[in-house]
């Protein structure tokens, strides 16, 4: 599709250049009728030059290509419209490229909010130390998770202020629905906890994206679809309380070496599990940790948090069973999970992730 589009750019931008060809007498074109003097003989050129790099910029995923877009195809279409016997049909091709612009501009509105909202936690926290976790750090923590510090080579390396994580994956709304592919990129913050997920996707052929801020004990979730029609916006105190597990839920298995932090309880099951209480504010969540033999993490079940399309707010079991575990730039964490809502008719895996990268300590937005 990518390849389909890009072809009829630079069709589309070539044409242009037949204005340009006779505007400045190289070549008699029959197809133009009108007369077209050399000044707007360089207007269709420039148009030419537009389309071409905005094509440049669409294939090789440049944040700036909507703009460039837009531009080319407002000049075309004055164009289209001085000439509109010659060229009407090429309002077609214009209104497909204008239909890409302003869908490519959504995704880039939305990334500059979340960039903004990063860009913010950096600014506003505390220069961060290079102390060591060590032994000491977690001598008073459950036996069971100070083996699984241990497994994820935590102790010995910096203690964990904030990270960067990029996920594959797909997700779905409904059992019956389709898996959307998706890829993510996120950002948590643990001195004042804070996290910013966001998730690009494709439904049924058409873009969506995904946009989860938390800030300040305050979540909301947006999903559009074309990048600007809304088809989730949750927000409130139970979606509050709900992403304060799923940054419980990154401590876990993106983080473990946050599990020091003086804002958690834990009340120890048994040799295998342990139940775990975060406390963010006036924000208070559980969530029960299954771990194997060999000391991995391997579930987190939590009652706390809510399935939600924005508009209803259903209380489930939320289950993240993880597998695969491997060395992540020098943590052992599990690479692969399931995302599952445990509902009395049965067990909803709405979503699939797999780690591509995580970076920690970081002092600064990465593009």
């Amino acid at each position: 599709m990518r390849i389909a589009f890009l072809i009829v750019v630079v069709l589309h931008g070539l044409i242009h250049l037949l204005g340009f060809v006779k505007g400045f007498g190289f070549k008699e074109v029959k197809e133009l009728t009108l007369p077209i003097s050399k000044s707007i003989g360089f207007v269709w050129l420039t148009a030419t030059a537009l389309f071409l790099t905005y094509g440049i910029l669409y294939i090789v995923n440049s944040k700036y290509a909507c703009f460039v877009g837009l531009v080319a195809v407002v000049i075309s279409q004055i164009l289209v419209i001085m000439f509109w016997k010659d060229a009407k049909f090429a309002t077609i091709a214009n209104l497909i490229i204008l239909l890409v612009s302003v869908v490519s501009l959504g995704s880039y509105l939305l990334k500059v909010e979340f960039a903004d909202r990063v860009k913010y936690d950096f600014s506003h926290n505390k220069a961060l130390s290079t102390e060591i976790l060590t032994e000491n750090d977690i001598s008073n923590l459950p036996v069971v998770v100070q083996k699984y510090l241990r497994y994820t080579k935590s102790v010995g390396q910096p203690k964990v202020k904030n990270f960067r994580a990029e996920f594959v994956g797909r997700m779905r709304g409904k059992p019956q629905d389709k898996y959307m592919i998706l890829q993510s990129v996120q950002y948590n913050f643990y001195q004042k906890p804070s996290r910013y997920f966001f998730m690009e996707a494709s439904k049924m052929g058409l873009p969506a994206t995904g946009l989860h801020l938390y800030q300040n004990e305050t979540a909301t979730f947006q999903v559009k679809m074309l990048n600007w029609l809304k088809v989730v916006d949750a927000k409130g105190d139970k979606m509050n309380q709900a992403e304060t597990v799923t940054l419980f839920n990154d401590m876990c298995f993106i983080a473990p070496a946050t599990l020091i932090d003086r804002r958690i309880t834990w009340e120890t099951i048994n040799d295998t599990s342990v139940k775990g209480i975060f406390k963010n504010g006036n924000i208070s969540i559980s969530a029960v940790l299954y771990f194997n033999d060999e000391g991995e993490l391997t579930n987190f079940i939590s009652n706390d948090r809510y399935e939600t399309d924005g508009k209803q707010y259903n209380s489930y079991p939320w289950a993240t069973p993880v597998e695969d575990y491997r060395m992540v730039n020098g943590y052992y964490l599990p690479s692969k999970a399931k995302l599952i809502y445990q509902k009395p008719e049965g067990d909803f895996t709405y979503g699939e992730l797999e780690y591509k990268s995580v970076r920690y300590n970081l002092k600064n937005i990465e593009d």
